[in-house]
């Protein structure tokens, strides 16, 4: 056995490279069974991001439904999501391009059967019973950013559209009773977001496809509702957090009731359409995934008795559940395996992988398994993080050192960072990198208190929370406290530069398409965020000052470390300006900055080319910064004012 060599953290060679990640990785997601077949959508790098949907038939075959050019995403919300539906022989999707809906017919040819692209359509439902489909639209005719959000239903071939359910903000999740009879769908006005307040609503449907009788069933003041689903008996199940955790619960005449009070997230943040937690196999039994103390399980649930039964795989994420009565499908993943589809029979039998997200045969001694930490941070409150240490079989570092640390900040900020195998986490712990992933409070999987602790305190709870992370790491004698670096995209890239303004624990930062303005962000950003940052720092303009003090682009003059900078030139929800603005401010300081644009990306980064370009630089960047030279070949990146 070969002995490994003493290099400094930094310097190592690591097989895991960024052409490993963009070629070898297909983003999977939603998988949903029609009858016996399986479908799922996944993304190709390798061809601009494109997103196709792919079945695989009871015969075993696996085909391609929608080929290039196709691209098969919707822009509702501007994050997306459930973009397609199949009935019988016919699929029925989103195309990225247009905003058109295409349906791909028995014959196998696919045409459009809509004509307005200021239409965008997502989280379709089929009526069988009259032969209809029904879509949430977003109606961008008279606003580009204040659309109209309606309910729509249309003839199978696209014609007779027409609105069904309108009048607030914003709905989702449109779902027919078995029988035919009712509508289940949800609903929330501004301020809120669909994870602070939403409403869940029954109307009768008539013969022509419109609805009456419309009634709230469920949604109180602070109570969050998702997911709502209808057994196969026609009760309406839904999620909810009254209790402080999502947990689930059914209608029971005029009340409702939870079926299995626990204190777990049986739900998640609707930030896309078509979010499924959990399915009925039967009448009785629900398969859901749920998670605790910031990990996440996999469970049957006697609907009857409440009592829930794990079902071990082996695997710590657990997403988009569906099933058919006779199999479960799911998207799973864990420390050691890449996020992958599995179906199992509902009622015993092994677990079959349908599809990998990727066919790498990693060798487990480059891997960094996750740590999970707590730790306290302000107000006597513990803060949770997952802790990646530098592994890498061939290089040990000499003995006198502390490895560099990157904290990541996680975008949302209602989002979660999870223990997953996590090819961008590997490509710094394989180099000599500490990794530490922040669950900052605001974070979602460990219930709505923690969650609402970010409740008018953006930029202050997140941050302290990160840099309480990089204090006790440096107290345990983990890392180097002079080679601290801070990354986040989005609402992470914005706690990255609060987190480099604010505080002085970090040597270097780099913002991913994040936030430096919030005014600009509160006048310019869509609809489903425009008044997000009422409840993270409170109404504009009566909070202007609250804005102003929040935002990074105002107190340049407390920045005094080299920052990178990646913006995708399309972005509409972070746009190109909040990047340039900064920029140009360090620039006129003296500091260290770099600035990579990106044309042809949004909000998030799809093309491999870009993702490639974005780490390697990145690590490039750190490079120079804390002065190693790094063992790979890597793509120098211009940095002004080195």
């Amino acid at each position: 056995m070969t002995q490994p060599t003493t290099s400094p953290y930094g310097t190592w060679k690591s097989p895991i490279t960024t052409d490993l990640i963009v070629q070898g990785t297909t983003p999977l997601v939603q998988v949903t069974f029609h009858g016996e077949d399986l479908y799922w959508i996944e993304a190709h790098p390798s061809e601009g991001g494109r997103n196709t949907v792919m079945r695989k038939a009871s015969d075993g075959s696996v085909s391609e439904l929608t080929p290039a050019p196709f691209n098969v995403r919707t822009r509702v919300h501007e994050y997306g999501g459930a973009p397609f539906i199949v009935n019988d022989d016919h699929l029925y999707f989103s195309n990225f391009d247009d905003n058109l809906l295409y349906i791909r017919n028995e014959n196998h040819e696919i045409r459009p059967i809509t004509t307005n692209s200021a239409h965008r359509y997502a989280d379709a439902t089929i009526d069988s019973l009259r032969g209809r489909l029904y879509w949430v639209r977003e109606d961008h005719t008279e606003s580009a950013i204040f659309a109209e959000t309606t309910i729509v239903s249309m003839d199978l071939d696209g014609s007779n559209e027409r609105i069904i359910v309108s009048g607030n903000d914003f709905y989702s999740n449109p779902r027919i009773s078995p029988d035919g009879k009712q509508l289940a769908y949800l609903t929330w006005n501004h301020p809120n977001m669909p994870w602070d307040e939403t409403e869940l609503w029954v109307a009768d449907l008539n013969e022509d496809g419109s609805v009456s009788n419309a009634k709230k069933v469920a949604g109180a003041p602070g109570e969050s509702i998702v997911q709502p689903v209808w057994s196969p008996n026609g009760v309406l199940y839904f999620v909810s957090d009254r209790t402080n955790w999502w947990n689930i619960m059914r209608v029971k005449g005029d009340d409702v009731e939870a079926i299995c009070p626990m204190d777990a997230e049986f739900g998640s943040p609707s930030w896309v359409f078509g979010i499924s937690d959990y399915d009925f196999i039967n009448e009785t039994t629900i398969i859901a995934a749920y998670t605790q103390s910031g990990a996440r399980h996999l469970a049957m649930i006697d609907v009857e008795s409440g009592e829930l039964t794990s079902i071990e795989t082996g695997d710590t994420a657990f997403s988009s559940i569906h099933s058919n009565g006779k199999q479960i499908a799911f998207l799973a993943a864990s420390p050691t395996n890449f996020p992958r589809i599995i179906r199992l029979n509902a009622y015993g039998g092994k677990l079959e992988v349908i599809k990998a997200s990727s066919e790498l045969a990693l060798d487990p001694s480059y891997l960094s398994l996750p740590v999970p930490i707590e730790y306290p941070t302000e107000g006597e409150k513990t803060a949770h993080a997952i802790l990646y240490r530098p592994k890498n079989a061939d290089y040990i570092a000499p003995a006198d050192e502390k490895p560099p640390l990157l904290v990541h900040v996680h975008g949302g900020p209602t989002g979660m960072s999870s223990s997953i195998l996590n090819l961008t986490n590997q490509y710094w712990t394989s180099r000599g990198f500490a990794v530490v992933d922040i669950n900052y409070g605001g974070s979602t999987g460990y219930g709505r208190e923690y969650r609402e602790r970010l409740k008018g305190n953006w930029g202050i709870v997140d941050v302290q929370d990160s840099a309480n992370a990089v204090r006790y790491l440096i107290e345990k004698g983990e890392v180097d406290p002079d080679r601290v670096a801070i990354a986040g995209g989005s609402a992470g890239g914005y706690t990255t530069l609060a987190s480099l303004i604010f505080t002085d624990v970090y040597k270097a930062g780099a913002s991913h398409y994040g936030l430096s303005e919030l005014e600009i962000f509160a006048k310019e950003t869509h609809k489903f965020e425009s008044r997000y940052m009422d409840g993270l720092l409170g109404p504009y303009p009566e909070a202007k000052e609250v804005y102003y003090n929040r935002s990074p682009i105002n107190f340049t003059d407390q920045l005094s470390c080299p920052v990178i900078f990646f913006q995708g030139l399309d972005d509409k929800i972070v746009p190109p300006n909040q990047a340039e603005l900064m920029v140009e401010a360090l620039k006129s300081k003296g500091l260290p900055v770099a600035y990579l644009a990106f044309e042809g990306e949004g909000h998030g980064f799809r093309m491999a080319k870009n993702i490639k370009r974005s780490l390697d630089r990145e690590f490039y960047f750190y490079s120079r910064v804390f002065g190693f030279d790094a063992g790979d070949e890597i793509e120098a990146v211009e940095i002004e004012n080195l």
